[in-house]
């Protein structure tokens, strides 16, 4: 088994705006993994992971993880691995404070 980035970036975020990072519609096992050290006291991040059960359906969430407003004791956080067959959306919406750059990468099984 190799581990592989799928796709990478940076994202700057607006306030109370859901950015998509990546929509990827291959086949994969898929994790989100994103910097957030760049928060400060009494800002938050949500990160969010969509899927669809078939090609043609709705997407729906799969995973979300809320970090923040304390600063976490780890700067470098992982989506749990998704099984996609043919849909896998990340996105990062930062609900308070400053808007920050987050460094991220979809890595890929």
């Amino acid at each position: 088994m190799t581990a592989a980035v799928a796709d990478s970036g940076s994202q700057t975020a607006t306030i109370a705006t859901e950015h998509t990072l990546t929509t990827i519609t291959a086949a994969g096992v898929y994790a989100l993994c994103v910097d957030i050290d760049n928060l400060a006291a009494g800002e938050s991040v949500e990160l969010r992971v969509y899927g669809k059960a078939r090609t043609g359906d709705t997407e729906r969430l799969v995973h979300r993880g809320t970090y923040g407003p304390t600063k976490p004791s780890t700067s470098l956080v992982q989506s749990v691995a998704i099984i996609s067959p043919h849909y896998f959306k990340a996105t990062l919406k930062q609900l308070t404070g400053t808007g920050r750059a987050f460094p991220w990468a979809i890595y890929e099984v």
